[in-house]
């Protein structure tokens, strides 16, 4: 029997000072195509998770964040691989947003976050998340 490959993953929900979260559209070119995620991405051999996802939203979203406490950690399996994604909330210290690999960046209040398709390992993040109306995180 062939092993899957297994990817640790970081993703950042970013907060701004409505206490509305980013959400991220994959576009048809990636994989789980058409799908919402919060953005973020593999950890390098040798990442800290902080480190990691501050590369990784650098990259994405041309922004710098503050990496704050942990929102969910994940564990799915998918057809092709499974996926270890812990996620941080996180909020935008400079920088101008871009989606350079996403198709769409939407923000979302909290309660609104489930009217998105959201890709799977994402959903648990999402769950503890809109139950979070009156937080802001700092």
């Amino acid at each position: 029997m062939k092993m899957k490959k297994h990817i640790n993953v970081v993703a950042a929900v970013i907060v701004n000072d409505r206490n509305e979260i980013l959400c991220a559209l994959r576009s048809p070119l990636m994989s789980l195509p058409n799908l919402w995620e919060f953005p973020g991405g593999k950890i390098e051999v040798g990442e800290s998770h902080e480190i990691a996802l501050t590369r990784e939203i650098q990259e994405e979203l041309g922004i710098n964040i503050k990496v704050g406490e942990n929102v969910e950690d994940t564990y799915f399996e998918y057809d092709a691989f499974t996926i270890q994604l812990t996620s941080y909330f996180a909020t935008i210290i400079s920088g101008d947003l871009k989606a350079t690999e996403h198709a769409e960046l939407r923000w979302m209040r909290p309660g609104a976050l489930s009217t998105l398709e959201w890709a799977p390992a994402d959903i648990p993040a999402v769950e503890k998340i809109k139950n979070l109306q009156n937080t802001i995180v700092k």
